[in-house]
């Protein structure tokens, strides 16, 4: 028989109140449907650092392991796992046998060695052993559940995915003090073209696409996020990016460093904000979105012809109090970066207005509807081109300058997600009236569908109106398959009318994505363009290859 040292004795005495607590406090649970939060994986790798996640069992199955939120199922319970540290078999789709350690094994050796009496919570084959873990109150998940849903405060999201964990205060690239806090966020983008064939009527207006194939850099950024601690914080965002990305893997040389994004975004009343600074105008869900989140590698050809990427400006955005609806409208003059009088350059206003007339109770289910309106005084002429949603491919579209007094664009967007699956598409519609070349009307739309395949649903954002990065059940280090996700997309613009013959092009694309983390993600997309365009109707398609690494 075993017998207790006077160290163990004494531990076991300094731990009898708390033991007793639990045994009289710990709730009953369900554990076919029941929600742990706040847990850690423990991995064998010292390298590597525990993961804090949420496991989610549901029918005697363990469904999801993540580190984003998990809404908690109707019928189902929710424990605080109270950062735990779990051991055991967790093969999704399977029964679960696991248990949960209240100290970590890596750091202290004796737990693994007496596992009865630090275990906190233990299930095999999917029957409860011993719970010491406290239910979560259902009003204090609501209010979690409705804080996550909102998302990041700021009405337009980082220019690229914040890592699941941003509030994390322990990870290295995130500081904490008692007026500033934030994170530093970085991001690189590797492509591989290649052009597969084009008919002769295409050769004989671009040349051969040949010459576009090969790698490069499409994009280098970094910078960082965060809040200043007034009683109701302001959240600031500076990002730049070095010009390096438009060249070739072989370009040594050193490029200029451009701050693309600088703004405040500052709380003005309830469920409102006012953004200040160089930043994305407030239309078209796609615009908005980073372009690590959208379905296919590159915005469309609709999108990048008619909305600029980004311009200085005063946005008022909020929220309604059901969080059904947003607003927001702005206010844009590009004098600070094109330098001269603000008067001698564009000025632009710019609305978008959202609404959600379906989502079911545990929000799997929504239909999300769009509309926006932006105006411009134009003062130097405006002019619309696009290529076929490659970087490396020469201008396909393009209806040269264009004097004109103003122009105005209507767009609408719809989108319908339902688990793993997201539909989305929007119309954009281009008047301008030129003393020239009399009223014009550009047009172009696009329709999209993505489907995980590993099962992943995409979080919405209910204080933007737009859906964020698909988060990855079980990554690659975790001993899962990562995040697998099907993607197809039509766009057509029409940028021929009058006396102007800017192009009309369709584009049919389809893609793989594999996440093999948040942080780690191969992508392949393949697409087939057609042209009507100066007498030619012309065919071409190509593939392209990218790797993203984040900085987590």
């Amino acid at each position: 028989m075993r017998c207790l040292n006077n160290k163990n004795l004494l531990r076991l005495i300094a731990l009898l109140p708390i033991l007793l607590a639990e045994f009289v406090l710990a709730q009953v649970v369900d554990p076919h449907n029941v929600l742990i939060r706040n847990v850690h994986l423990v991995v064998a790798d010292l390298a590597v650092e525990e993961v804090l996640v949420n496991i989610l069992i549901r029918d005697n199955k363990l469904e999801v392991i993540s580190k984003d939120t998990i809404p908690v199922e109707e019928g189902a319970s929710a424990v605080d796992g109270r950062e735990g540290y779990v051991l055991g078999n967790l093969a999704l789709g399977e029964a679960p046998s696991f248990i949960i350690l209240n100290q970590n094994p890596r750091e202290n050796f004796e737990v693994l060695l007496d596992t009865s009496f630090f275990t906190v919570f233990a299930v095999h084959n999917g029957q409860l052993v011993q719970n010491n873990l406290f239910e979560v109150a259902e009003e204090e998940i609501e209010e979690e559940e409705q804080a996550a849903s909102i998302g990041w405060m700021a009405y337009t999201p980082p220019p690229m995915a914040l890592p699941s964990n941003y509030m994390d205060t322990t990870k290295w690239n995130r500081w904490e003090s008692k007026w500033v806090s934030g994170i530093f966020v970085a991001g690189m983008v590797l492509d591989r073209m290649h052009w597969s064939g084009q008919d002769s009527d295409s050769e004989a207006h671009h040349g051969n696409l040949s010459i576009y194939d090969g790698g490069e850099i499409r994009g280098f950024r970094l910078g960082a996020v965060g809040t200043i601690n007034f009683e109701k914080p302001w959240v600031y965002t500076i990002f730049g990016a070095t010009n390096a990305f438009d060249k070739g893997f072989e370009i040594e040389q050193q490029e200029d460093f451009t701050m693309f994004d600088y703004r405040l975004d500052i709380p003005i009343f309830k469920n409102a904000n006012v953004s200040v600074g160089n930043q994305k105008e407030p239309i078209s869900l796609e615009r908005i979105m980073p372009m690590t989140n959208i379905s296919m590698q590159e915005r469309t050809s609709v999108s990048d012809a008619f909305l600029p990427s980004r311009n200085f400006g005063v946005v008022v955005s909020g929220i309604s109090d059901s969080q059904r609806m947003t607003w927001a409208g702005g206010v844009f003059n590009n004098w600070v970066n094109q330098r001269g009088d603000i008067n001698d350059n564009t000025t632009t206003t710019v609305g978008r207005w959202t609404w959600l007339p379906v989502i079911s109770n545990d929000e799997s289910n929504l239909v999300h509807l769009g509309f926006g309106l932006r105006h411009s005084n134009v003062k130097t002429g405006v002019r619309y081109l696009a290529t076929p949603e490659f970087n490396k491919s020469p201008t396909f579209v393009d209806t040269g300058v264009i004097d004109a007094d103003d122009s105005m664009q209507l767009n609408f967007e719809a989108a319908w997600r339902k688990g793993p699956l997201w539909i989305n598409a929007e119309y954009i519609d281009t008047a301008v009236d030129s003393p020239v070349s009399g009223d014009l009307d550009f047009s172009g739309y696009h329709v999209s569908a993505t489907y995980a395949l590993t099962g992943e649903m995409r979080p919405y954002n209910k204080k933007s109106g737009i859906l964020g990065f698909a988060p990855v059940a079980k990554t690659v280090n975790q001993g899962g398959w990562g995040a697998w996700e099907l993607g197809a997309r039509y766009s057509t613009i029409d940028l021929t009318d009058g006396l102007v013959d800017g192009g009309e092009m369709d584009i049919w694309s389809i893609g793989v994505k594999w996440k093999l983390t948040p942080v780690f993600v191969v992508d392949l997309n393949y697409r087939y363009i057609t042209l009507d365009r100066f007498g030619f109707e012309s065919s071409s398609d190509g593939f392209l290859a990218r790797l993203l690494l984040l900085l987590e």
